[in-house]
């Protein structure tokens, strides 16, 4: 059974790790292989930037009650847990285990884990929405640093690493576009506006309130002509 522990349920949001394949951003080399071509991960360039990286310490302090709160409350789901856990491993040790009952247990475990780690992902809704809101800002000025970065290194052709089997660092433009986007962005706003939502949200919202007046505009015209 696995347990219900801090690093399972909290380490993604309040450790600060960066989000899920991203990489460390290899130094640049003196020399490309092949002029005009180099390679550069987004999702790393981002997570190295210094905007990026002050924020994930900035949101320790803005976030602390909420941290805090998860914290206790995964304390308190974990000492529920405790007794099931110990129950069930009991049970399941006997002579001739009841297997009924132990289904039972296991999905009342089950059940007592997955809505506490909802719960405690609510909690936490903050943290994450903070760090969306930072990774736009930053994504926002991504192209210019990638384009600032590219004129300088006189490189005409930029491949994502997803594209690429095999590179030698010469090619790794990833630290030149960090440099660029430190100076272009130092600092990135970590509180969110009141209803801030992602860019994807937002889209998708905008798709649905266009989807719903067209739906609306074309009911409109059919009772027009009757």
């Amino acid at each position: 059974m696995k347990n219900f522990t801090k690093k399972a349920v909290l380490a993604a949001l309040i450790a600060g790790a960066a989000p899920a394949g991203m990489i460390a951003a290899a130094a640049p080399a003196a020399a490309q292989v092949v002029p005009g071509l180099g390679v550069a991960n987004p999702d790393a360039i981002v997570a190295n930037s210094n905007a990026f990286k002050t924020a994930e310490t900035q949101r320790q302090t803005t976030y602390k009650a909420q941290i805090d709160q998860a914290e206790a409350r995964r304390q308190q789901i974990a000492a529920q847990l405790e007794p099931l856990y110990t129950k069930f491993e009991a049970d399941r040790s006997a002579a001739n285990p009841d297997q009924n009952a132990l289904r039972q247990q296991a999905a009342q475990i089950q059940q007592i884990e997955q809505s506490g780690q909802a719960e405690i992902q609510q909690i936490l809704q903050p943290l994450a929405l903070s760090r969306a809101y930072v990774v736009e800002q930053i994504s926002d000025k991504l192209m210019d640093a990638i384009n600032a970065a590219k004129t300088k290194r006189k490189i005409t052709m930029v491949l994502d690493p997803s594209a690429v089997v095999m590179a030698d660092q010469a090619y790794n433009l990833n630290q030149d576009v960090v440099n660029e986007l430190n100076t272009l962005i130092p600092n990135a706003q970590i509180v969110p506006p009141q209803g801030w939502m992602p860019r994807a949200q937002r889209e998708a919202a905008a798709q649905q309130q266009a989807a719903a007046q067209q739906q609306q505009a074309a009911g409109q015209q059919t009772s027009g002509g009757r």
